[in-house]
């Protein structure tokens, strides 16, 4: 019995912590990871200076997506002191590192000026590095 309780308790702890806010740096920023089944969100816990000018406060949402394994895909967005409040969305995909401390997503967008697109497409990469259990 002691050694059911014990995996018991062992399978809560794994599970609250599976579940457990985590913050991860990101381009100069702080950034808080949250979890609900196999849906992640990413938002800003404290934002590097130059985001600020683009309207990007503390829980301002930089991901929302999904966790497949080790695969997350979903929806990342780009802030601009010109389009405040209307950021631009586009796909992300990509690994987390085998030791779970690195999380890395491509994608394509539209670079655009003064809230207009100019037709050119660049790649966007986003690495996120485990800082610590917010």
């Amino acid at each position: 019995m002691k050694n059911f309780a014990l995996a018991t308790l062992v399978l809560v702890i794994s599970a609250a912590a599976a579940m457990a806010d985590s913050c991860w740096w990101h381009n100069g920023s702080l950034m808080r990871l949250q979890a609900n089944g196999n849906e992640r969100y990413m938002y800003y816990e404290t934002p590097r200076q130059g985001l600020r000018n683009a309207g990007v406060r503390r829980g301002t949402l930089l991901f929302n997506g999904t966790k497949n394994g080790n695969w997350y895909s979903g929806l990342a967005r780009v802030f601009s002191s010109t389009c405040v409040g209307n950021p631009l969305e586009y796909w992300v995909e990509g690994p987390v590192a085998g030791n779970q401390a690195r999380i890395t997503v491509r994608g394509t967008r539209e670079k655009s000026r003064n809230c207009v697109s100019t037709g050119v497409v660049v790649s966007d990469t986003l690495v996120f590095n485990f800082a610590h259990f917010c």
